[in-house]
């Protein structure tokens, strides 16, 4: 045998998410990353490409430069290849073509700065790839990637052709990208380290000087449950490193570069719009989830299942803005700060004011809540609040750059949450209210500039394919080290009888018209009937506009238990204020009887469990924590206080009337497990109202957003504007 007849290129991706607690990122450490660096430093023989995010890159110059000092030695000794990407990791897929670029080349920058020379190659965030990718990545100096071999199945290719690399090309751009293997990101390292050796003899023994690919998250090597006792304790990693430096005569572990640099292309490709298999599983619609999962477990013992699964498709990631109107919200969001940005850099503002929101947005643009599979994505506030944090904090420097005056107030209209209908972006320099007309005229978006925080950063709670797990209740998961795809762990009792369903978004300002024997459990079960037609109706708009003060107009003519009615509402905002005023005016009601109707507001971001978040009474009493399920009667005031966020949300109501309080709380999958998440607040003002001698009823009510922590907003845009 003259040399190896095989290179295995293990290319490790380290990723913690913008958003995610300092604890989080400090455990992972201590489990994956630096316990990794260890045992790999000895074996003198192996090599690795290996990428680390953005936000857990800058968490590590900071909290263990030490760390970063022992890569860097590893790199100069040509033992790690330092693969770049985009800075903060986004679905490249979902940003505009100069984010692309921007958040590729300012990563390299940055890495190359601090621990490598040059960043050739790239991690592609969650392996999601779409033709127009090559000329991006091409446009940002970066040579090669690496995708899954599902991606490479899906264009044709059979598995004996699934190693080394291949030529993409856009716009006569090209990319090397090489198949990574579905196969050992199973085995690895789930299984004996001698499965990975047989698996790369055959390999050897057939397509002698093959170069077959790992990629994967480093946190499966001791962060995902149970994997560091197995890694690290019982020495899985250890004895696979010596099990390949046992067979390094015709096994050679490599990096990616060093494979370009030594192997010719195997052709040249053009591959489908795609992620990694169990990605697009996700991203159908759970109906079709159901569907596509009942099929795989009725055919996958047939003997030729591997042939029919290279012609299985399941869904396409951008519909993940469809299968969660919430993630459509952030991209939306997402997008006009970027168009912001584009517009203050024609304008020629202040560079460091230009540089310093652009990182915010990036920040904004970070991948994990945008979307949801066997992660928490979407469903864990924490992420949504930190994409909002920073995309508000954007918005707000970008304002401030291009010349607001101290106090200005407009209303804009668009499609921007590109649904063909159009938005009400209400703002001043306090509070952005983003209203939808066509969706029972709600408030969908409610933005607090001096704290960067969204109000409406809620979630429905819908169905998941995994909620039938739920429903058992049965722990299938044992001690040992699995797939995270494969475990089943309950965090909590009980949570089959926390699986409640809304019937609509979670948003504000939605009119209800309820039977006089509701309860506020009915509520939060989402059983109650609704009787109007006017919670999800379509209303007119109109604006307005005086100097210093907006008004929008919302109409609907629809009717309650068959009754015909008119509802007229206005939004009002004043320039220097952080008042949201709502006139209600009901026309066409009974004289000789009452009518249930109620007004929804969800409030996110208010933690539950916590003694420095609470409801007060117009006294200052308070009533409960954010979980408390209260229906306080005979009132005309409530107030939610967030002590540690600085935020008082105080609602007034001109009429005495009864406020139903809840906690929304959704049943999701994270990487520890299935849990209960608080989601939001709910609070509903609601009275019993009888039409006047016109068959009218008219109410106002005041939402003032009183915000304490301009300092600490303060020092976000200096620290981003420094780095």
């Amino acid at each position: 045998m003259s040399g190896p007849q095989v290179q295995l290129c293990l290319v490790l991706h380290n990723h913690q998410p913008v958003g995610n607690f300092d604890g989080v990122f400090e455990q992972a450490y201590q489990d994956s990353y630096l316990p990794f660096l260890e045992v790999f430093e000895p074996f003198t023989d192996l090599s690795i490409s290996l990428h680390t995010s953005g936000p857990l890159m800058k968490w590590l110059e900071k909290a263990h430069p030490e760390y970063l000092s022992r890569v860097a030695n590893l790199v100069s000794q040509g033992r790690i290849e330092i693969v770049g990407g985009a800075f903060y990791e986004p679905i490249l897929t979902m940003i505009p073509t100069r984010d692309r670029v921007g958040q590729i080349t300012r990563f390299s920058q940055w890495l190359e700065q601090r621990v490598c020379e040059k960043v050739n190659g790239m991690w592609i965030p969650e392996r999601v790839w779409e033709s127009s990718l090559a000329s991006a990545i091409s446009a940002a100096d970066i040579s090669y990637t690496v995708l899954d071999d599902f991606h490479f199945r899906r264009a044709g290719l059979r598995d004996d052709q699934l190693s080394g690399y291949y030529i993409v090309e856009d716009e006569g751009k090209t990319v090397r990208v090489f198949p990574g293997s579905e196969r050992l990101r199973y085995l690895l390292p789930f299984h004996e380290p001698q499965d990975t050796i047989d698996y790369c003899r055959q390999w050897a023994e057939k397509t002698p000087g093959a170069v077959l690919v790992f990629g994967d998250d480093g946190e499966k090597f001791g962060t995902w449950p149970n994997t560091k006792e197995h890694v690290y304790e019982k020495g899985w990693l250890k004895n696979f490193f010596q099990a390949l430096t046992d067979n390094r005569d015709w096994l050679a572990t490599t990096t990616l570069g060093h494979a370009v640099d030594t192997t010719a292309p195997r052709g040249k490709i053009y591959l489908p719009d795609a992620s990694y298999r169990e990605m697009i599983e996700w991203a159908l619609p759970v109906n079709r989830q159901i569907e596509h999962d009942d099929l795989i477990h009725e055919i996958e013992h047939q003997p030729n299942f591997k042939q029919i699964q290279s012609f299985l498709s399941g869904g396409f990631w951008r519909n993940f803005k469809v299968k969660y109107p919430e993630t459509n919200h952030m991209y939306s969001r997402m997008m006009y700060v970027s168009g912001l940005l584009k517009r203050a850099t024609a304008k020629g503002i202040d560079a460091a004011v230009l540089a310093s929101a652009e990182d915010h947005l990036y920040q904004g643009q970070c991948n994990c809540s945008y979307w949801h599979g066997a992660f928490g994505g979407i469903y864990l506030p924490h992420l949504r609040n930190a994409v909002y944090q920073h995309l508000l904090v954007a918005d707000r420097l970008l304002e401030k750059g291009m010349g607001r005056p101290e106090h200005w107030i407009e209303a804009t209209t668009e499609d921007y949450n590109f649904d063909g209908r159009a938005e009400i972006r209400l703002a001043n320099e306090q509070i952005t209210t983003w209203i939808s007309p066509g969706a029972g005229g709600t408030i969908y978006e409610l933005d607090l500039l001096n704290v960067g925080h969204n109000l409406g950063a809620t979630i429905q709670r819908r169905s998941e394919l995994y909620h039938a797990k739920v429903k058992r209740g049965e722990n299938e998961n044992d001690d040992t080290a699995a797939s995270i795809h494969d475990q089943v762990i309950f965090k909590q009792e009980g949570l089959d009888e926390r699986l409640q369903y809304d019937q609509r978004l979670r948003a504000s300002l939605i009119d209800h018209f309820w039977d006089e024997d509701v309860v506020v459990d009915d509520l939060m079960a989402s059983t109650a009937l609704e009787r109007g037609d006017f919670a999800d109706g379509e209303y007119t708009a109109k604006i307005r506009s005086k100097p210093q003060r907006v008004q929008i107009m919302l109409k609907r003519e629809g009717n309650a238990w068959g009754v015909p009615l008119k509802i007229t509402k206005g939004v009002t905002q004043t320039a220097g204020s952080s008042e949201v005023e709502i006139a209600y005016l009901i026309e066409g009601l009974p004289q000789d009887g009452t009518m249930h109707f109620g007004v929804e507001f969800n409030f996110a971001g208010l933690p539950d469990n916590q003694d420095d978040r609470f409801f007060s009474n117009s006294a200052g009493e308070k009533l409960g924590q954010m979980q408390a399920v209260m229906n306080c009667e005979n009132t005309n005031h409530i107030s939610l206080t967030d002590l540690w966020l600085g935020v008082e949300v105080g609602l007034s109501m001109e009429q005495v009337g009864h406020v139903y309080t809840y906690p929304v709380q959704s049943v999701s999958q994270s990487e520890s497990g299935f849990e209960a998440v608080h989601q939001a607040v709910c609070v509903q003002p609601h009275w019993y109202i009888r039409g006047d001698e016109q068959g009218r009823w008219s109410m106002k009510m005041k939402l003032n957003l009183q915000t304490s922590a301009q300092k600490h907003i303060n020092e976000i845009e200096v620290a981003a504007s420094m780095r």
